[in-house]
């Protein structure tokens, strides 16, 4: 779709794009370029987010990734919203990289991560389809020889008012591309909002259906050779040597590569042959030092973290040691929480063609722009000739947004073979042992209460890794990792939720050799069991309700109160539940949302759990699309329940011990507990809806756990301790 690509330096785009995956802000500009730019089928784009063609159709361009959250819908409602356009018409497509680049990035960020899709786009989006349809309104108008001010759009449709004369979009596109886009854009105001707010059906829902959508793995291309892979399974480690000869005779093997210093592949026909030569061929690993980690010594090393003496200060006030000594009862508890995989259903993969003038690569991303990067620095050529097609996903979670491992292996195995598309699938067993890990962490939490139950000291103490030094260790701030702290900071999208005389939350940074990464909902999945489960002790301690215990300290929060009242008043806190059932409570604020839950459970027997129903409620300021909003919110507890009850990976002998989902298992859909979804969307501010919930399924359903048995679960997951999820 573009002309014309500029050259771009490349070490100044890897570089760019791995800041931006950071979070980083982007100073972005809008740039509604007075030339006309031509889709493939030769329809004018009005600007870079709409395209127009003769028969009214409507194509959204949107460059964040669709992965079953629902984002291309939700964006793709709110140009249209601006743009007044036909929804029965309208399509969604998405930008390349390249592209993108040769436009000096109008698309802005691609990273399609924590929560970010619509909140930190919607307005440009909506400006974009504002500004398109103030260009076919003053199109239609100079046709008439009339002012734009006495015009009109309302379903694709523009009217003169005095005459009621009308006109389409696809009538006036081709002269709507041709206008100076206008400088200034109003957006409407909420209360007049027609489409944003609505439950409309997703638009990429056929394609699952009838089976023709095609994901990373089903790609087939002309000439497509397919390549298995194994990297050593130690972190850290190399290949020390292999023998080519004992496979390259094996049916359909046509070449043995070794990928960067710890990688093999075999390149065959089919998958399947390259994966049966590739087990069959001798490889000797260099494990390195990491060989001797284990599970235990990174537990010690974090035990170590709980009681040092240098910690990253990042929520303080008052006196907390002081506090704490001078308290009538002290309390004190010390959590775990482990290693977990993403577990997509589709594993990595990435199709790759190389030749000495021009790199392509098709993927499954939620981030084009970083799968860019990874191509520019392993194919080691310029912007200008390289692209990437993004290709629909089969789960992300995180895995696929800041790390794209797999397309530089891709590339540096299509590098041996130019000319060639190479796939390479991993195996279910690479992927479960070479993922970007949920990090592990302990925490030691410390509460002082006074004669009359009150809580004047808070210290919790976090101890264990950190994604950010591990993947934009730039982005530290004075060595400290501020995503550690999810859900406690002193104030912004993840909001300590109490007011307490006396507080310290700090952070003993301990990194082990299993990479990090941002797995669904980040850090604020353990922070919120260490935090909710400790008020529920807190109050026990201080012999008072814990709904009561914590609206206390809630007083000067009034949304995290809202929604924790909104579930507590839907369940009927303070009410008798129905026998055998048993009621636990979690409030944080995640992503700019506030997120609220109430779990009732049944026990049979001490360890049989039966969740029977769980009331979740968010605030996300705006709801754009509630029965999608719904959907994430049922999705958060599948996740988020399989967490707790099921999945952890462990380390021996420097590797991870999981290697397929007979051992690292998830909840079954009989065991999908009822959910029930308040949506309360105060408006004002845009709250992500992809993860913040998952973080109240644990502690809600860990407090109810409590409630039932008496017993206070600290590590997980729950398997360990005999509990099973029916």
């Amino acid at each position: 779709m573009i002309t014309k690509t500029p050259k771009i330096d490349r070490r100044s785009f890897v570089i760019g794009t791995g800041a931006v995956g950071a979070g980083l802000a982007l100073g972005l500009k809008i740039p509604f370029s007075a030339s006309v730019v031509r889709a493939q089928d030769g329809s004018p784009e009005i600007n870079a987010w709409v395209v127009i063609r003769p028969d009214d159709t409507v194509v959204i361009r949107v460059a964040r990734s669709e992965m079953g959250q629902g984002t291309i819908t939700g964006l793709a409602q709110m140009v249209c919203e601006e743009l007044e356009c036909d929804w029965s018409k309208v399509t969604t497509e998405y930008p390349t990289p390249g592209q993108s680049v040769a436009r000096k990035r109008v698309w802005g960020d691609f990273s399609t991560g924590g929560s970010r899709g619509i909140r930190t786009s919607q307005e440009y989006v909506r400006k974009g389809g504002a500004a398109a349809r103030m260009m076919l309104i003053q199109a239609a108008a100079n046709g008439w020889g009339v002012p734009a001010a006495e015009c009109s759009a309302a379903n694709s449709v523009i009217t003169h008012k005095p005459t009621g004369r009308t006109t389409t979009y696809g009538k006036v596109a081709e002269a709507a591309a041709k206008l100076t886009p206008p400088a200034e854009v109003a957006l409407k105001d909420p209360k007049d909002w027609k489409l944003i707010g609505k439950s409309v059906k997703r638009l990429d829902t056929m394609g699952k259906v009838d089976g023709s959508q095609v994901y990373g793995f089903d790609l087939k291309l002309p000439g497509m050779l397919n390549a298995a892979i194994k990297d050593c399974p130690v972190f850290g480690g190399k290949v020390k040597s292999f023998e080519a000869a004992r496979v390259t005779g094996m049916p359909g093997v046509r070449h043995v590569v070794r990928v960067g210093d710890s990688g093999v592949a075999v390149v065959a026909d089919t998958w399947w042959r390259a994966k049966t030569a590739l087990d069959a061929l001798p490889i000797v690993w260099d494990e390195g030092p990491n060989a001797q980690v284990s599970s235990a010594t990174i537990a010690d090393m974090l035990k170590a973290g709980l009681d040092a003496d240098q910690a990253f200060v990042r929520n303080q006030n008052g006196d907390v040691k002081a506090a704490i000594t001078g308290a009538a009862k002290k309390v004190e508890a010390v959590y775990a929480y482990p290693f977990q995989n993403h577990a997509t259903m589709e594993p990595m993969n990435a199709t790759a063609k190389y030749t000495p003038d021009r790199c392509e690569v098709w993927v499954p991303t939620q981030n084009g722009e970083a799968a860019f990067a990874a191509t520019l620095a392993a194919s080691g050529l310029p912007a200008d000739k390289c692209e990437v097609y993004k290709i629909n996903l089969g789960g992300g979670f995180g895995r696929r947004g800041a790390f794209h491992d797999y397309v530089t292996q891709a590339v540096l195995i299509a590098k041996q073979i130019p000319g060639t598309p190479v796939k390479l699938l991993w195996s279910r067993e690479e992927d479960m042992t070479h993922g970007k890990y949920h990090p592990v962490m302990q925490a030691k939490l410390t509460g002082g209460l006074d004669a009359a139950g009150n809580l004047t000291g808070l210290h919790c103490r976090l101890s264990g890794q950190s994604i950010i030094a591990a993947v934009f260790p730039q982005n530290l701030q004075e060595g400290r990792d501020n995503l550690a702290f999810q859900g406690l900071d002193p104030s912004g999208d993840f909001a300590f939720g109490y007011t307490v005389p006396n507080l310290l939350i700090d952070h003993a940074m301990r990194n082990t050799h299993v990479p990090p990464g941002f797995w669904r909902g980040v850090n604020i999945n353990q922070n919120a069991i260490f935090m909710e489960c400790f008020m529920d002790e807190l109050a026990q301690a201080a012999g008072r309700d814990p709904l009561e215990f914590r609206r206390k300290l809630m007083a000067k929060h009034p949304k995290h109160l809202a929604v924790l009242n909104a579930v507590a008043g839907r369940a009927g806190w303070g009410k008798p539940a129905p026998k055998g059932v048993y009621r636990g409570l979690a409030q944080m604020m995640a992503f700019g949302s506030y997120v609220a839950a109430c779990a009732e459970i049944s026990v049979t027997g001490g360890n049989r759990v039966k969740v029977q129903r769980i009331i979740c409620a968010t605030d996300p300021g705006y709801a754009v699309n509630p029965a999608q909003i719904e959907r994430q919110i049922s999705g958060s507890f599948v996740y988020g329940l399989s967490a707790l009850f099921m999945e952890e990976c462990t380390v021996k002998a420097g590797r991870i011990e999981q290697t397929n989902f007979s051992s690292y298992d998830s909840m079954r859909i009989a065991q999908m507990p009822k959910v029930e979804s308040i949506i309360m969307p105060s408006g004002g501010f845009w709250g992500g809806v992809g993860e913040p919930t998952i973080c109240v399924a644990a502690p809600a359903v860990l407090n109810a756990f409590f409630a039932a048995t008496g017993r206070r679960i600290r590590t997980f997951p729950l398997k360990n301790h005999g509990i099973q999820m029916v």
